[in-house]
């Protein structure tokens, strides 16, 4: 089973740039969006609808922002948008859809970088998201959250980690919630079970960050135990590129059900 994690930074855009047709040919069986930046009206040209899959939306209120959505093979049994509280609903940040074996989710963490405010508002986030993933992860059921976590977690998962020690991120609270969720909660930072290369998924549109490869690693997969073991393979596409994140997956021994 291959699931892929997107960041599009607006759908609309990245559909433009050619996104739909190199996904189809890509052998994905789940795809999930972060950052469609779009309401579900807007979305009803056919290159939005690819031959052979369901999709599930779940919109921001604010027109043009955040957004996530669910790209499946396979009909999930059950399809769930929001956590209860905002801003994951407001701001449409989380949907999950349930299958037979395994439950995928499609995250998009709020990011800290514009403002101190806007800092408070991922550490209320982190704060309420904890309660959630204890509880998930209690339940003995399979996840996989395919997200845009807006965190590197180490050095290797940022080309300049010594600049960017006090910067929104990288921000040692932040690595320290990470920390609290892999060590102490037993989630799993799938890519990492499978390899140690310095490779990133996210580059500024700034000054030559992606002909340099001055990245960061944001886009992850966290996942259970019981689904970690079953990982076996990854791929991080740089190119042709349909946004400032690159499309990652990871596949699985699994079959979608």
């Amino acid at each position: 089973m291959r699931i892929m994690s997107f960041n599009a930074n607006g759908i609309r855009a990245a559909a433009r740039k050619g996104f739909f047709e190199w996904f189809a040919a890509q052998d994905v069986d789940v795809l999930c969006v972060q950052e469609t930046k779009a309401q579900e009206l807007q979305l009803d040209d056919e290159v939005f609808f690819p031959e052979g899959y369901h999709r599930f939306l779940f919109d921001a209120e604010k027109k043009g922002y955040s957004g996530v959505a669910i790209y499946s093979k396979v009909k999930p049994r059950e399809v769930t948008r929001g956590l209860g509280w905002d801003p994951a609903d407001n701001e449409g940040r989380w949907i999950e859809a349930r299958f037979r074996n395994v439950t995928v989710i499609s995250l998009y963490m709020p990011s800290g970088s514009s403002s101190e405010a806007a800092q408070e508002k991922k550490y209320r986030f982190l704060d309420l998201f904890e309660a959630r993933l204890q509880e998930m992860m209690a339940s003995g059921e399979k996840y996989i959250i395919c997200a845009d976590w807006n965190i590197c977690h180490k050095e290797i998962d940022l080309k300049n980690w010594r600049g960017n020690r006090k910067n929104s991120g990288f921000l040692p609270e932040e690595r320290a919630w990470l920390d609290k969720i892999y060590d102490d909660f037993g989630w799993v930072d799938v890519f990492r079970e499978l390899t140690d290369e310095e490779v990133y998924t996210w580059w500024s549109n700034r000054g030559q960050a992606f002909a340099k490869d001055v990245g960061w690693r944001l886009d992850y997969h966290v996942v259970t135990p019981n689904i970690a073991k079953k990982a076996y393979d990854w791929h991080i596409q740089r190119e042709p590129r349909f946004s400032d994140h690159a499309p990652m997956w990871i596949d699985y021994k699994l079959v979608l059900r």
